[in-house]
């Protein structure tokens, strides 16, 4: 692929990707510019955008929360009509005709339109019916979708009752019933747990290859961008670049290392790495650190490095994607701090006034959460059997499972909020059965989906949330006021909380959890969906946290987040399948064929030889 790209100051001059032997160009853009009206002030979404992409292969739409990807997408499909500029897809142009468009396309949102009332097979036959497809036509093509996404058996089942990977796959199937040319897919795999990721994959890559589908798939997950033929790459509404992902790594080759300290936490040694100006990136990966550096004289780094801290360990890695995806946006927004990317307009998020009550916890040296043998029955069905585990103070403890495992189920025993049908579970050194109310008082609790008030304005959520954690007086206003500033919230205060870019509501659900000091911290999938700038800011603030005391129980579907935990319980069906840190469940799937397996291939193995045990 090769990429034409604009001369600096030039605007008008296209980004283009291309194959070294093109197939036909699906979808072009000439100087598009899309803008909204928001809260009395005008946001543009897009500006002068050219693009070209040809068919035949899965193409990658990447980008920080707010670049305007699902903007791109909304005017592909006619949608949204751009203010300047031109759109064809199909060699059709979508302003003038966008009903012969989306005659000819299929689209996938991200909140797909499923109707979790009616069965399977009524939403197949519903999306059939408004697709136009011929009766003697939906049964073979019914039987293909069933085979191909693995719902065959549940046809009868309600859609509101499947899993959040089967709800995804549904989605993908009624969006199949009538065969599109070119398919538009919006963060089709937020939410769903490794194997149906897989699994979705799977299901994309068969259509390609056997249906010759052209597939535009927006992603804030860089593992998946870097399995498509070529990436476009958004910022602020601009195109920065359009290349093959192996072209973007190449570009960053030599300048990634692995760091290991044996006198230092891998918290503090995130840290400090982070601070150091030849550090580009610093993520926490199992024991070590992972880094991407200004350059790539690995002797003179290394050199400077070592001596920073006594006794690291220094080896050079093979550059990823995502290394260059970083750097790029690093150019840009002109930081080195992971935590803190200028375009967010946030501080140092290192928290001014960690939570107190972490240091005074009644509970001495004991287990901050001990649950033995805890069941919970829904009727006859068991959604959690027989789980005992401990949780340290100061330490973060992940929560991992597919879809269905049981771990929101868990997570509501552990907050009080759903009693337990057995066992024993005693949180912050309080039995639940007796004190969850006072428990309670000692927690806080991000949910997976925004949970906050979309009407309510930012500084509203922020008063109704010390309200309901019976705070008042100054001490209020100064939690009020600590939010604001530590979370980079002060400039957004009065706007709907509905309208922040998801990195900022999650910004705003921590600061809500945190504004009575909790000495726990639940966090249910906290990052889902959210690009990787704001992932590092995230995992900045939880590291400072849990060094100062505070104890995290964390579950996620993304298994380069679990690298953060101290330690792992993995589920399926209820039931514990494994507990350790990652670096000790990595070592389970380590083979001679398989030397290196990540977190993602030993998950998958884990559930994989608990379905052949459940099966024997």
């Amino acid at each position: 692929m090769t990429v034409d790209r604009p001369a600096d100051g030039d605007r008008r001059a296209p980004v283009v990707a291309r194959d070294a032997m093109p197939e036909a160009t699906v979808l072009r853009f000439e100087q598009v510019t899309r803008r909204f009206s928001a809260s009395g002030r005008t946001v543009t979404a897009l500006d002068a955008i050219n693009a070209e992409v040809s068919g035949g292969a899965v193409i990658g739409l990447i980008g920080p929360d707010g670049a305007g990807k699902t903007t791109f997408l909304r005017l592909c499909t006619g949608l949204l009509q751009p203010d300047q500029g031109r759109i064809e897809v199909l060699g059709i142009d979508v302003g003038r005709d966008p009903e012969a468009v989306r005659a000819r396309i299929g689209y996938m949102p991200q909140r797909f339109g499923l109707y979790e009332d009616l069965t399977v097979r009524e939403n197949l036959e519903l999306y059939a019916d408004l697709q136009g497809v011929a009766p003697d036509e939906r049964e073979g093509r019914r039987s293909e979708l069933m085979h191909m996404t693995g719902l065959g058996p549940f046809l009868g089942r309600l859609a509101g009752r499947l899993s959040g990977g089967m709800k995804q796959k549904l989605g993908l199937a009624c969006t199949l019933v009538q065969i599109p040319e070119l398919l538009f897919l919006d963060e089709p795999t937020v939410g769903v747990d490794p194997v149906s990721r897989r699994e979705l994959w799977q299901i994309i890559e068969h259509l390609v290859n056997t249906r010759h589908l052209t597939v535009l798939m927006s992603t804030s997950y860089l593992d998946e961008a870097e399995r498509c033929r070529s990436v476009l790459l958004l910022h602020e509404g601009r195109l920065i670049g359009a290349d093959t992902p192996a072209h973007f790594t190449a570009q960053v080759a030599g300048r990634s290392f692995l760091a290991g300290a044996p006198d230092i936490s891998k918290r503090r040694l995130q840290e400090r790495l982070a601070r150091m100006p030849d550090v580009l990136d610093a993520t926490i990966q199992g024991a070590a650190v992972r880094l991407v550096t200004r350059d790539a004289d690995a002797a003179a780094i290394g050199s400077e490095l070592r001596s920073a801290v006594a006794g690291m360990d220094l080896r050079p890695v093979a550059a990823r994607f995502e290394d260059s995806f970083i750097v790029m946006l690093k150019a840009r927004v002109g930081t080195t701090n992971p935590a803190a990317p200028a375009e967010h307009g946030a501080a140092d998020p290192t928290p001014a006034s960690p939570p107190s009550s972490a240091a005074s916890a009644p509970n001495g040296g004991e287990p901050v959460i001990v649950a033995d043998h805890l069941t919970r029955r829904f009727g006859d069905f068991i959604a959690v059997n027989d789980l005992s585990f401990r949780v340290d103070r100061g330490e973060i403890f992940g929560l991992l499972g597919a879809n269905g495992a049981g771990k929101s189920t868990t997570f509501r025993m552990l907050c009080g909020l759903l009693p337990s049908s057995a066992g024993e579970l005693r949180v912050a050194g309080y039995d639940l059965r007796h004190a969850a109310p006072t428990a309670r008082g000692r927690i806080g609790y991000m949910a997976q989906k925004f949970s906050l008030y979309g009407d309510l304005s930012v500084l509203e959520n922020l008063q109704f949330f010390s309200a309901a954690y019976r705070l008042s007086g100054a001490r209020r206003q100064a939690r009020i006021g600590w939010a604001l500033e530590e979370f980079g919230l002060g400039a957004t205060r009065n706007g709907a909380s509905r309208d922040l870019p998801l990195g900022f509501k999650q910004r705003l659900a921590l600061a809500c959890a945190l504004l009575h000091e909790p000495d726990i911290l639940f966090l249910d999938e906290p990052t889902s969906g959210v690009d990787p700038l704001a992932r590092r800011e995230f995992w900045h603030r939880i590291n400072a946290l849990a060094e100062s005391g505070v104890t995290v129980l964390v579950t996620t579907h993304f298994m380069e987040e679990a690298e953060y935990c101290d330690r792992l319980a993995i589920m399926a069906q209820g039931r514990l399948l494994a507990t350790g840190d990652p670096d000790g469940i990595k070592a389970r799937s380590r083979s001679a064929s398989h030397p290196e397996p990540t977190l993602e291939d030993a998950f998958i193995d884990l559930l994989q030889a608990n379905v052949t045990e459940q099966a024997a």
